[in-house]
């Protein structure tokens, strides 16, 4: 099906093209959102005539956009989620997590906004980009942690399997003193 789109769409093209998308695409997305009108002869016509309008209202709109962007970019969100002893989530952390903490912390962003290359299975700090527009993106980092201490320990850079590894390291050590302790004593009880 031939669509004439009226504003810029991702991996399809800019506002203003005709292009030629699948039937189901066109009809289940472009369409119903108003991304889109059929290319026929009417459409063209109304197109060309709407067109000023709609190339001012997507500039003011990129303009928003783009000032919420420079607020919204890099900044840290923290999610608090039960984990195993491994960093492994009880679940996973999705889009609406990451708007909902974005939300909290002030800033107007919608789940569907929020992209995510993959799902959010682990304790750490995760990279997501957020789309305010077609032509702004920016990235905000998610903080999954099991507490609010935890969270500020990796925000200073170390991993939970790092504390983790120091947390044992640091058993082992206080027990072979102990050991070293008990050796100790017992060669000073055999000596009498």
């Amino acid at each position: 099906m031939k669509v004439i789109l009226l504003e810029r769409v991702a991996k399809l093209g800019q506002m203003g093209e005709v292009v030629n998308v699948k039937d189901g695409y066109a009809r289940n997305y472009l369409l119903p959102q108003a991304k889109a009108l059929r290319a026929n002869d009417a459409n063209i016509q109304s197109f060309e005539t709407r067109k000023v309008q709609l190339e001012a209202r997507n500039l003011e709109t990129r303009k928003e956009a783009e000032a919420a962007g420079e607020k919204l970019d890099g900044q840290q969100f923290i999610v608090i989620r039960s984990a195993s002893d491994a960093g492994a989530l009880y679940g996973s952390v999705t889009p609406r997590d990451a708007a909902d903490a974005a939300e909290a912390a002030g800033f107007t962003v919608d789940r569907k906004q929020v992209v995510l290359q993959a799902p959010i299975k682990d304790l750490g700090l995760h990279d997501v980009s957020v789309v305010l527009h077609p032509e702004v993106t920016v990235t905000i980092t998610m903080n999954v942690a099991r507490s609010t201490e935890e969270a500020g320990l990796q925000a200073s850079g170390k991993s939970i399997q790092q504390l983790a590894a120091e947390a044992e390291a640091e058993a082992e050590f206080e027990i072979a003193e102990l050991f070293d302790e008990i050796g100790a004593a017992n060669e000073d009880g055999e000596d009498m």
